[in-house]
């Protein structure tokens, strides 16, 4: 019998269970890193890609662009309350489109010392359909608009509506990003592999701990996403005793928002702080998880 081929791989990490690496702590001496990426998002009126809360319409589909845009005008204010009473810092994913829609949002994250990630231009569409002089053209341009507005260079990438193409992390690296949220792969930030040889990591971002695809995708109810969060939350700090873990909660201000999911979001986030005024948690960012183990590089 002739054996099979070989099936196409990455080529961008290479595989070592969970159970077999370095072992290392975060700041203060904590287990587990927990980070929220708030995606913060402007889509073209009448056209191009949009999550829908209700049955999508011809353009201009008035009934979900008026609902994504509750998230700009309300939902995040809202959400900034909350984090603020808590004293949680954010990961800003911001679409570089709300500098000219509304600059107000981006500069109060900035005011309140968040971190802004690169997310593109918009999420009406996707960045896995680019030609590469293209994608290389909007990962610049999103970076520079970001240090032209608000005076910080993004340190790290989320393609909008996740869509990669095959030179993505080659293209991160080389324009002086240092990491990319684009992959759901593992629990710890993994270096990867880039044509450059230039340094790329891959910090953790949630795809279940997520509310587009459990409220969204599944039709979960607020309550039962927060349970989620909760949940995750308790098994992950038990599983930290064996390894350091990233936990990202990744959140649109136009799903938890809107009033009743918000009171159940504060309801998951207060048990987070609790643990974290215990001192057993680091609540931070995913560029400050990435300059940490940048730190301890030959280790992990």
């Amino acid at each position: 019998m002739k054996p099979f081929d070989k099936i196409l791989d990455s080529g961008r990490f290479n595989y070592v269970p969970i159970t077999a690496r370095p072992d290392y702590c975060w700041p203060t001496g904590a287990r587990l890193a927990v980070y929220i990426g708030f995606n913060l998002e402007h889509f073209a009126f009448g056209d191009g890609l949009g999550a829908c809360i209700g049955p999508p319409s011809p353009a201009p589909d008035v009934l979900n662009a008026s609902w994504r845009e509750y998230g700009n005008r309300v939902g995040a204010w809202r959400c900034l309350d909350l984090f603020d009473h808590l004293n949680f810092p954010t990961g800003a994913i911001i679409n570089t489109s709300l500098y000219d829609h509304c600059p107000e949002l981006v500069a109060a994250f900035v005011k309140r010392g968040d971190e802004l990630i690169g997310h593109g231009h918009t999420n009406s569409m996707r960045q896995s359909t680019l030609s590469e002089v293209e994608e290389r053209a909007l990962l610049q341009g999103c970076r520079e608009r970001i240090v032209l507005e608000s005076g910080q260079a993004p340190a790290g990438w989320l393609s909008p509506w996740i869509s990669e193409s095959f030179k993505t992390p080659d293209l991160l690296a080389e324009l002086e990003y240092r990491y990319t949220l684009n992959w759901c792969h593992d629990d710890q930030p993994i270096l990867m592999n880039t044509r450059s040889g230039q340094t790329l990591w891959s910090i953790p971002y949630p795809q279940e701990v997520n509310d587009i695809p459990m409220v969204i995708g599944r039709q979960m109810d607020g309550k039962d996403f927060a349970d989620l969060i909760i949940d995750n939350f308790d098994e992950m700090r038990l599983q930290s005793v064996q390894q350091p873990l990233v936990m990202g909660i990744a959140l649109h201000p136009y799903i938890v928002g809107q009033p009743y999911r918000l009171r159940h979001l504060r309801r998951a986030l207060e048990h987070i702080a609790k643990v974290r005024d215990a001192g057993d948690v680091w609540m931070t960012t995913p560029g400050q998880i990435c300059s940490h183990v940048q730190g301890l590089q030959r280790y992990v």
